[in-house]
């Protein structure tokens, strides 16, 4: 069961989301534990507790904390990445998202069609380099990637 079961963010202390993030962030909630891949790899030889997994997502002295533990509240793992390589592509995110959902207020259907190609292109951007500073930490197939991004996107928001 190499699967998340359970995700729960850390927006402590952060300012309370606009309409548009908090629906981001119910559907990439939703979505995510509906479908979703993510296999922690054997590290230092030892066997690794088996999922479904409790996750955690913080931003904690400004690095992305991963809290992994299987259903039972056993550790199963916990990996901190920089927000570094995260930075330009969550900014150029949000400025896309913006421009999303003020022309679904007032522009035609082909011109609202052609600001969310770009948005796709920017979030696909985004769950990429993702999957590459998960590298070797956990495995996760491209949709979770995505879902996974966008919730690090509702924490950015804050931060």
């Amino acid at each position: 069961m190499s699967r998340i079961s359970q995700i729960v963010l850390d927006d402590a202390g952060l300012p309370p989301a606009t309409p548009e993030i908090e629906q981001e962030r119910r559907v990439a909630m939703f979505d995510l534990l509906e479908d979703n891949t993510f296999k922690l790899p054997p590290r230092d030889g030892r066997a690794v507790p088996d999922g479904p997994y409790h996750v955690g997502l913080a931003i904690r002295d400004k690095r992305l904390v991963f809290d992994v533990n299987t259903e039972g509240s056993e550790k199963a793992a916990e990996f901190h990445l920089s927000l570094g390589p995260f930075r330009q592509v969550v900014k150029d995110y949000f400025q896309i998202c913006e421009s999303y959902f003020d022309a679904v207020k007032k522009l035609p259907p082909s011109q609202i069609e052609t600001i969310d190609m770009a948005r796709r292109g920017i979030h696909n951007e985004g769950s990429r380099v993702l999957q590459e500073r998960l590298d070797g930490k956990v495995e996760v197939d491209t949709d979770t990637a995505r879902r996974l991004f966008t919730l690090i996107c509702v924490l950015h928001f804050g931060g």
